[in-house]
């Protein structure tokens, strides 16, 4: 089955690069992502960009914004470009055409965002070089990099399981975009309104924490729902029912 996954990845890829419409602005959305988490935001923190474990919200939240920009596509979009029918109709199985689409999704929004958090390390260090290189600790470098996989993942399987529904990629967007500003920005603009008392008592407690246990629990808890959103997502695909939809 691993080489129908790799020729549906290959599919969705060459779709994303080359075909789909409104790519020029993707590509602007992921150019625009790199810039504020690969330099902004590191020139605005410093140093506590690459030492402070706060800046695992952003190996979270980089992959789960940018797997939206693409995931919506995967059904809606073939159901609108009357594609569905021809894909359904291959002789590929209905898992590894989920699985495809889901991982061309996660291998995207992960890579980018690796790219964007070493770039940032370049950044603080070039504007804050002291004759030493300034990096993450190893955990931290562990840490982020499970938890920007398993965060793009559970984007994905929402995704999916939104696409399957959505009867146009515009409505499934709609929806992921909502669902994105719930958990991705509410928690954010919290954190600004809160007194800088209670700023300051969250940040001492984060560094206070026993922040490999506190991965290891995060990281745990996130395989476990992406294993329940896979397991739903699979169950919500059936052929049958799709090309009736």
């Amino acid at each position: 089955m691993i080489p129908d996954v790799l020729t549906i990845m290959w599919k969705e890829w060459k779709e994303v690069l080359l075909q789909r419409s409104g790519m020029r602005r993707g590509w602007l959305n992921v150019l625009l992502m790199v810039a504020v988490f690969g330099v902004f935001l590191p020139l605005q923190a410093g140093k506590d960009w690459v030492t402070s474990p706060i800046v695992l919200g952003s190996w979270a939240w980089v992959p789960i914004m940018l797997v939206t920009n693409i995931i919506a596509d995967s059904f809606a979009g073939e159901r609108e470009r009357h594609t569905l029918e021809t894909l359904l109709a291959s002789r590929l199985p209905d898992t590894a055409i989920l699985l495809g689409k889901m991982l061309a999704a996660v291998a995207y929004a992960w890579g980018v965002t690796l790219a964007s958090l070493t770039l940032g390390v370049i950044t603080v260090n070039l504007a804050h070089w002291e004759g030493r290189l300034v990096m993450y600790s190893p955990h931290l470098i562990a840490g982020g990099i499970g938890i920007s996989l398993l965060t793009a993942a559970l984007a994905a399987g929402v995704g999916v399981l939104v696409s399957l529904r959505a009867s146009t990629v515009r409505q499934a967007q709609q929806t992921l975009g909502m669902a994105t500003l719930l958990v991705v920005w509410v928690p954010i603009l919290a954190m600004g309104v809160l007194p800088a008392s209670w700023q300051q008592a969250i940040g001492r407690g984060l560094q206070a924490a026993d922040s490999i246990s506190a991965l290891l629990g995060a990281m745990l808890a996130l395989a476990a729902v992406d294993v329940v959103l896979v397991a739903a997502a699979r169950a919500r695909f059936r052929r049958a029912r799709l090309i009736l939809d």
